[in-house]
């Protein structure tokens, strides 16, 4: 059940209602967003509804989700949610309506190389820097990223283009760390299931870039999402990159039917990872088409100014004439299918 707090709603109105659920031994989370505050119930239904919640003072509406996942249900929050990124008085929009880009090196290795890729990431439209300074690598031999050096290096070069950060937290000990550096928190894919990270996340008061996991169906996702909402944070933006299947002449097969599934599931915006889900340069321009084609609400993707030189993911890098090709896909599509860039 989840009980939808008016706008105007107090701090008191709201305690109110939390300590009614708690009297009968049930639980209430508190998840705070731009424009409402939600509280999603957790106990006995039956008992929930003698409460007769809905007379409350600051009580706007009380749903019954039959979905397993409360707070990102579309059950009860039937318009799509924008998440905004940034500074105050420059924030990000991501969300319906709206295409957002973003771009930037898939790993931190140096301030030129960054301040490179973030050059190059704006001239081609981009409005947030994304950037790797903890990388979690299939092998244990592979660059690590450069940690809080390369958070450093980061933070300064988002001011240095006027671009907000996002960036992978990938263990919940540096998730102060990160969250000092960025303005957005990414979970990568390979912790999409560490329910412990997604819950600090959740806590730390930024909004969340959530990737699907490979082997991830489209329920365990937004039950993943589920565990930020539950700690209080609803500005979550998921991010399909790819999934496992039999096929190998990519990394991953893109599940362009996600975006309109969840779409029509959850009122979390979705955007897509061209660069991960190929693996290949070649394949990110087209498939970012696609992305924008099924009604994305924007795309991420790896840049690099020497790919033949990378440290991590090199082959999908993109830069020259395939850049200029995503730049001018991002301009010219978008408002095709009703979207502002």
């Amino acid at each position: 059940m989840v009980v939808v707090m008016s706008p105007d709603a107090t701090e008191e109105q709201i305690a109110r209602v939390t300590a009614r659920v708690e009297e009968t031994g049930g639980q209430a989370f508190v998840s705070r967003g731009v424009v409402r505050t939600i509280i999603g119930l957790v106990g006995d239904i039956d008992s929930f509804h003698g409460l007769n919640l809905r007379s409350m003072p600051g009580v706007q509406e009380v749903y019954r989700i039959s979905d397993p996942y409360k707070l990102v249900s579309r059950q009860h929050h039937p318009e799509r949610s924008t998440v905004h990124v940034g500074p105050a008085g420059a924030e990000v929009a991501i969300g319906p309506g709206t295409f957002t880009l973003l771009a930037g090196p898939c790993a931190v290795e140096s301030a030129q190389q960054t301040l490179q890729a973030a050059e190059m990431a704006k001239a081609a439209g981009a409005k947030l820097l994304r950037g790797g300074a903890f990388k979690p690598r299939t092998s244990p031999y592979a660059f690590q990223g450069l940690g809080l050096k390369g958070l450093e290096i980061l933070a300064d070069v988002g001011t240095a283009t006027g671009l907000p950060i996002v960036t992978e937290v990938v263990d919940a000990r540096d998730l102060d760390a990160v969250a000092e550096h960025a303005h957005m928190l990414q979970v990568g894919s390979r912790n999409m299931g560490n329910f412990g990270l997604l819950q600090a996340v959740g806590d730390a008061g930024l909004p969340v870039l959530l990737e699907r996991g490979v082997n991830a169906t489209v329920e365990e996702w937004l039950m993943a999402a589920e565990y930020v909402a539950q700690r209080g944070n609803l500005d979550v933006v998921l991010c399909e990159r790819g999934i496992r299947t039999f096929e190998p002449s990519t990394s991953t097969t893109l599940d362009i039917s996600a975006v309109p599934v969840v779409q029509a599931t959850s009122h979390l915006p979705v955007i897509v990872d061209p660069s991960h889900a190929g693996g290949r340069r070649d394949l990110v321009v087209p498939l970012s088409r696609a992305a924008i084609a099924v009604g994305a609400d924007g795309i991420v993707v790896d840049v690099h100014p020497d790919p033949e030189q990378a440290l991590c993911d090199g082959p999908q890098a993109l830069h020259g004439q395939e850049l200029r090709e995503l730049a001018t896909a991002c301009r010219k599509l978008p408002p095709v299918v009703g979207r502002r860039v």
